[in-house]
């Protein structure tokens, strides 16, 4: 597939135009990020510009930019295996473009450079590769990135990046849910802004069959707000909920579930494209 950005480039620019105090952080949609230090150290996390499988998963939102415009990148992250997270047409293109490091863990790597053969298909280096594992800590500029253990069942390895920088910390804990040990994280990093991968179940094709099933993939309201509490973040993103027909949500209702709690202190409501800053 060839990816067209709807937008043009003005996202990427702003981007790369930006000269954030401490962090900047853009929404790219579905669970897609890119973190811009004020080094100018600049991060993709899980970023999708795919449409998805229809019918099975429909995209109910613009594609925000094309992988063949990205001037500057340090690295990509991957959080797990899913399509939507691991995508060729998404994230080769930054990696040929830029020489940035595609980090993720072994199962990623594997439906990167087995079952999408990027290298095949992009002019990529073996060294772009970079395998990580829980408890693993990597300096890439400005950032401290720590891979912590998550809690997807949908997944077979996921991972999340807890990233530090002077300003402040981001989690990206990719679709998990709320996990026994988020508690031992929110002790650990004091998190300042907290991605939570949130949306309603619906009737989706199943994969195989085409046939509807009962499908939920990420947090509903209660476990969003678990999650936060444990963690003592902040600052609550909420992520994913605009993307897929049939899973979508209405992050405002997250307002009634936190109004109660000390965690999160903070509910960070943004839209593709939006830019919140540390």
């Amino acid at each position: 597939m060839t990816i067209t950005s709807d937008w043009g480039d003005w996202l990427l620019r702003a981007v790369e135009d930006a000269d954030p105090d401490g962090v900047a952080v853009w929404y790219l949609g579905c669970n897609g990020f890119v973190l811009k230090g004020s080094e100018g150290t600049t991060l993709f996390v899980d970023p999708y510009l795919g449409t998805g499988d229809p019918p099975r998963t429909v995209r109910m939102i613009p594609v925000p930019l094309d992988p063949t415009d990205v001037d500057d990148a340090d690295a990509v992250f991957a959080t797990h295996e899913h399509s939507d997270h691991v995508h060729g047409e998404s994230q080769a293109p930054i990696l040929e473009r830029t020489g940035a490091r595609f980090v993720a863990p072994d199962a990623s790597l594997a439906a990167a450079r087995e079952a999408q053969a990027w290298e095949d298909r992009w002019a990529i280096d073996d060294e772009q590769f970079r395998e990580v594992e829980e408890g693993d800590v990597l300096e890439i500029g400005e950032f401290a990135v720590h891979v912590v253990e998550v809690n997807d069942p949908d997944a077979d390895h996921p991972v999340g990046y807890v990233f530090e920088h002077d300003a402040g910390t981001v989690f990206h804990p990719g679709d998990s849910r709320p996990a026994e040990w988020f508690a031992a994280l929110g002790e650990e990093f004091d998190i300042d802004l907290g991605i939570v991968a949130f949306g309603t179940a619906g009737m989706i094709p199943d994969k195989q069959t085409r046939e509807p099933a009962y499908t939920k993939w990420y947090n509903d309201e209660g476990e969003a707000v678990e999650a936060a509490r444990a963690l003592q973040v902040d600052r609550l993103l909420p992520s994913h909920w605009d993307m897929w027909k049939g899973l979508t949500a209405d992050p405002t209702a997250l307002h009634d579930h936190v109004d109660s709690f000390d965690y999160p202190r903070q509910l960070e409501l943004v839209e593709i494209g939006d830019r919140v800053d540390l």
